[in-house]
């Protein structure tokens, strides 16, 4: 079974190669579709009977790592120029070891949530999907 939960965050960064207007420095409001899989749990007379997971946890969990994303500028850690800026800046920052286009920025959530999830639940529970919204119009899907 199958249970998704909507997240939104507000992060800047920019494509330093990119050919055109991405190279440089400009915001986005995120919209993360997060895909869970499991059994339904059985167990009786507790909360989460009859759930693969309860919604609220799941947001909880991943908001704990989303905060560090949101109103944040994601850097990738050879722009240099961009980091000694942001490092003599009193901004919020994550630095990231690949350039922060939406496909890098799913794997970076997705291997900080993965972990989360699975030893929380002693991998009963797994993340199935991330499908993470750049714009309105373009989205990138991963499934481990």
């Amino acid at each position: 079974m199958e249970i998704t939960r909507i997240f939104e965050f507000d992060a800047g960064h920019r494509i330093p190669n990119h050919h055109s207007k991405c190279k440089n420095m400009h915001g986005h409001r995120y919209k993360m579709e997060l895909t869970l899989s499991g059994n339904i749990l059985e167990t009786p007379n507790k909360s989460f009977e009859g759930m693969v997971f309860d919604f609220y946890d799941v947001k909880t969990i991943a908001n704990e790592f989303l905060e560090t994303l949101d109103h944040a500028f994601l850097v990738y850690e050879k722009d240099s120029a961009l980091l000694d800026f942001l490092k003599n800046s009193d901004s919020k920052f994550v630095i990231m070891s690949k350039i922060p286009t939406v496909e890098n920025i799913i794997l970076f959530i997705w291997k900080n949530l993965e972990p989360k999830f699975e030893k929380k639940y002693n991998k009963t529970l797994k993340i199935k999907r991330i499908k993470l919204w750049e714009t309105p119009n373009c989205f990138a899907v991963y499934e481990g």
